[in-house]
């Protein structure tokens, strides 16, 4: 025991802690960018090569896949059992393999595995207390120092930088000047790349001595960059009248193009994103990081400021230290119960010594199974408190009869625990077999049940050995029994003797009409049936973590300005909100091109300071910002119902699927119409947005044919002169030892109206100016501003949230048959995300329920070798989801995963009392005894030891069902349950059990124990 225990200590203080178990879910992300390209192109070009190779590799279940401006992005999700760095792997050598038939200008594509524990589980903020500041500067510093600083804290696996932009060297190109001077984009960018330039130039070396060669051939100022020579224009050769570059253009050390903005509560910021590694510890990594932050601070420049914005490690914290606490309160109180069963603190010591052999023993098992401290295996801990004494209190309360009776001690212990090992052995067995369905549940939950799973399945074990052999040999030298007790020994026992008799008598009633008993108690159960269908089902329950999300969307064309204005108004409503403690917002998102959108990332001061809970601060933050800052649609995102998805995580997630785009698009838009209208679900929205002005530029092959010009020569100077080029290869400009890229571009007042396109000049291969206007036509379409695809088709994304007051099942409930009205021939809708997982997660937690208690019942035939009484055994099942369901009812709670998992627990725990009815009874025949006298002798002996092993597993539950701390929302349901589950099945089991056996006896054979 003491070995148990040491080693559970060392494992204890080398164990991870974390929210949710740390697995990889099998997704693989693909991010892919190329400066200036419409969503079409990348479609096109980039999406369509790619997927192309990928559907290749095996395993791969489905490929779905967005494009927009500049951007585009792929989600590759493999089997389960498929090896997720393979996966990785394989994905990049398919796009190697494509490599050549890609764009020249398409970055080199960033691949990710896609993890729960992969998010940010701190976020820093750089501000400034200088306007004045330029941007650059904040870049910097935050990419050159603190992102290395941070990135060498132990436990930090990543880091994100949150509205970085790139430090560049901006060449804002004047179109006048260039015309007048006869100056044309390609010239300037020739000789850029002729005269900044740095090669390795070799060595001189002789007998004595050698010298490396350098030519600084490189400018290293905007100064000196500007007295660059523009020596040759075009075809004509030398140009005998230089021209400085500084005499067309204005150089300066600036980002590249701003497309979003980050601010920390109103003030421009940049956001540093610590995301721990796979395994860690996330309250010591943030413990870390606060430590390097103090350890940084005198480095900080005086005019920037760095701060902790948010932090998830609190939450992390509060919960782990609740559930800790619940787990002593839990202990605490099982002792409490065993003391008032027992009436001796001999007795009480000896069953609660299995609390520290199991739990602590436990951590053993999950260092070497590599589990961290998270939600599930803590609950599960915190549920086998009140679990893992049964088998002590089974053993104990058997030798205390004998010693009664009159037995030595050493005798009492051997005879006590012959006669009860059988019944804890079979007892325990019937609750591990119930977890071993989980095993074979589908999905990402499955991985998390098994942790949960497991860590019940080694307490109990545990507890198992610890009942079959510490308990006797402690009882057989220290256990002492009063043959006379006094005093609240005799109390107790004098109550249990007449609660026994009690129950005799009505035993006695209930016997002479068994079909009557059985028949009731099976309408009870058809009654809870109905009262199920009134319980809300949802994945999970919301939990109050302090922060939630807001997502903004102006029309498609909205400047990036006016959206910033928009979600100013935002956060001066949200910052004068007392519940609120911060907000880092970001204008244009934190990828791609959408500058008409943005999201402000609001946390809240602790639970115990508001006056409302993070739900009703949600209804109110929505109904505010549409009422008051109109224009724009504002979507709410509680970040803690995500789920177990590896997309956006909203409750109501689907994709509509179908040949014709314009039709697709028409119907979700109708399909969302409703879907609002009908009250049942908000914050209905789309990633799809359609109606972007795009200026179609088309070339006129007649006229270019005539000018001697070559289409790539237009494109080329138009992605320079609009799109802004950003210079390749080994040119690029040198500061504070990093290079940094060099972006060529119109200034800003010359490329802001259609007109500006006529003013643009494009040499031909003879030499000549020509005008753009005289070799393209311009017109003015709609476009796309996302194009979203599913298995290379497109499709449309859809995803809101329940509506106050309905549940997740009723949203999507709704939704599909809503969709199947609707939609014509050829056009389907899939849920996806949350919600597909919410549908599997329920499929697999019915399907391990029942192979549980399939497998219950073969290991319960093997153990009495019998067909007929694992059957009566099992009949403590159904009255445990009747308690479960009528106890969720009365608690005001819903069914979802955690509820679900007090389920399964339900089915593993409360066997254990029929057990040990049936097993008393069949010694009893086994004595000689007719049915009906055995169970009148063996029901009231078990009394005892029944209702000893339910009240402490009531009490061991009743922490988590009273608990009001952080994460106690996922608890609640499942502790409910638990107790609601075990009253119920206690009683029913006392009576209807007995009278079941007595009637189902009559169907053995007749070479069985009369």
């Amino acid at each position: 025991m003491v070995a148990l225990m040491i080693f559970g200590f060392i494992s204890f203080h080398r164990l991870g802690v974390s929210l949710l178990p740390d697995v990889d879910f099998p997704v693989v992300g693909v991010s892919l960018s190329l400066n200036g390209a419409a969503p079409e192109v990348m479609e096109s070009q980039v999406l369509d090569p790619i997927e192309d190779s990928i559907m290749q590799i095996d395993g791969i279940r489905s490929i779905t896949s967005t494009a927009q401006q500049s951007s585009a992005s792929i989600s590759v999700e493999f089997e389960l059992n498929q090896n997720i760095d393979d996966a990785l792997q394989a994905i990049k050598d398919h796009i190697n393999q494509v490599r050549n038939l890609l764009p020249t200008g398409l970055f080199p594509p960033t691949l990710r595995k896609t993890n729960p524990e992969d998010q940010p589980i701190m976020w820093l903020t750089l501000t400034t207390d200088d306007p004045k500041t330029p941007l650059i500067d904040m870049m910097i510093f935050a990419k050159n120092f603190l992102q290395d600083q941070f990135g060498i804290v132990p436990g930090v696996g990543n880091i994100v930088l949150g509205g970085y932009v790139d430090p560049a060297l901006r060449v804002w190109l004047d179109n006048p000047k260039m015309n007048r001077l006869d100056i044309t984009s390609a010239d300037v960018l020739s000789a850029i790349q002729a005269e900044q330039i740095e090669v390795p130039a070799g060595q001189l070396q002789n007998l004595k001595s050698e010298y490396n060669l350098r030519v600084m051939g490189e400018a290293i100022s905007p100064e000196e960059f500007g007295k660059i020579r523009i020596n040759n224009r075009g075809t004509e050769g030398v140009n005998f009248k230089p021209t400085l570059l500084n005499q067309i253009s204005q150089i300066e050390e600036g980002t590249a193009d701003v497309r979003r903005l980050s601010r920390s509560n109103g003030e421009k910021a940049v956001g540093i994103g610590i995301i721990k590694q796979h395994g860690s510890n996330a309250v010591e990594v943030g413990e870390n990081v606060r430590k390097k932050l103090e350890e940084i601070a005198p480095l900080i420049p005086k005019h920037f400021r760095l701060n902790v914005r948010s932090d998830n490690t609190r939450f992390i914290k509060q919960s782990v230290r609740q559930l800790i606490f619940t787990l002593s309160l839990s202990a605490l109180l099982t002792s409490l119960v065993c003391f008032l069963f027992l009436g001796s603190w001999t007795s009480t010591v000896n069953v609660l010594m299995a609390i520290p052999t199991s739990i602590i023993g436990t951590f053993t098992g999950f260092y070497f199974f590599n589990f961290t401290l998270n939600t599930f295996t803590l609950l599960g801990l915190s549920l086998a408190i009140g679990i893992v004494v049964d088998d002590a209190i089974m053993m104990l309360e058997n030798i205390v009869r004998h010693r009664e009776l009159g037995e030595k001690k050493k005798a009492a212990a051997l005879k006590g625990a012959e006669e009860i090992s059988f019944a804890a052995i079979a007892a325990t067995i019937a609750v591990v077999a119930i977890f071993l369905p989980v095993v074979f549940m589908k999905g990402i939950i499955g991985r998390y049940f098994l942790q949960y799973g497991v860590t019940v399945t080694i307490a109990v074990l545990l507890s198992l050995l610890e009942a079959l052999t510490l308990t006797p040999m402690r009882c057989s030298r220290y256990l002492t029994v009063e043959h006379n007790p006094k005093g609240f020994i005799k109390y107790v026992d004098k109550a249990f003797a007449a609660l026994a008799r009690r129950y005799e008598g009505i035993l006695k009633i209930l016997l002479a009409h068994r079909w009557k008993t059985v028949i009731i108690t099976l309408i009870f159960f058809v009654t809870s049936i109905s009262i199920a269908k009134r319980l809300p089902s949802e994945m999970m329950p919301a939990q109050d973590q302090a922060m939630f999300m807001l997502r903004f969307k102006l029309p498609v064309g909205t400047a990036l300005g006016v959206t910033d204005d928009k979600i100013k108004q935002v956060e001066n409503y949200l910052l004068k909100l007392p519940e609120v403690a911060g907000i880092f917002s970001a204008v244009g998102g934190f990828g791609g091109d959408a500058v008409n959108q943005g999201m402000a990332y609001t946390t809240l001061v602790d639970r115990d300071k508001r006056k409302i809970s993070q739900s009703d601060l949600i209804k109110k933050v929505r109904m505010d910002i549409k009422h008051k800052i109109p224009g724009m649609e504002t979507i709410v995102q509680d970040l803690s119902l995500r789920g177990f998805a590896a997309t956006r995580g909203f409750p109501v997630e689907f994709i509509i699927q179908g040949p014709n785009w314009d039709q697709l698009t028409d119907l979700t838009q109708k399909v969302m119409e409703k879907m609002k209208s009908s009250g049942k679900v908000v914050d209905v929205n789309t990633d799809v947005q359609s109606g972007m002005p795009e200026v179609q530029i088309t070339p006129n092959r007649a006229k270019m044919a005539e000018h001697a010009m070559a289409i790539s020569t237009v494109t080329n100077a138009l992605n320079t002169l609009m799109g802004g080029l950003i210079v390749n290869g080994q040119t690029e400009y040198p500061k504070g030892n990093h290079r940094y890229e060099i972006e060529l571009r119109l200034k800003d007042t010359e490329r802001n109206k259609l007109p500006d396109l006529n003013q643009v000049m494009i040499r031909n291969n003879r030499g000549q100016r020509v005008p753009l206007s005289e070799l393209v036509d311009q017109k003015i379409k709609p476009s796309l501003l996302l194009i979203s695809r599913l298995n290379r088709s497109r499709a449309i994304t859809v995803y809101g949230n329940p509506a106050p007051g309905h549940s997740q099942q009723e949203a999507m409930e709704y939704t599909e048959k809503l969709a199947r009205s609707m939609l014509p021939p050829g056009y389907t809708l899939k849920m996806i995300g949350s919600s597909q997982s919410y549908r599997e997660s329920f499929q697999s937690l019915i399907f391990a329920l029942i192979l549980g208690i399939v497998v219950s019942y073969m290991v319960l035939g093997s153990q009495f070798n019998s067909f007929i009484h694992p059957v009566t055994v099992l009949l403590a099942l159904p009255f445990s989801i009747s308690g479960a369901f009528l106890g969720l009812y009365i608690g005001h709670q819903s069914i979802n995963m955690y509820s679900l998992i007090g389920f399964i627990l339900l089915m593993g725990i409360v066997k254990k009392n029929s057990i040990l009815l049936v097993d008393f009874t069949n010694q009893c025949r086994a004595e000689g005894k007719d049915v009906h006298t055995a169970i009148l002798k063996a029901c009231p002996v078990r009394l005892r030891p029944i209702l000893m092993t339910s009240v402490a597993t009531v009490a061991g539950a009743l922490p988590e069902a009273l608990s009001l701390g952080p994460g106690s929302e996922t608890t609640i349901p499942m502790a409910i349950a638990i107790i609601g589950g075990v009253i119920a099945s206690t009683i029913l089991t006392l009576f209807v059990v007995p009278c079941a056996y007595s009637l189902m006896s009559n169907l053995e054979r007749p070479d069985k124990l009369a």
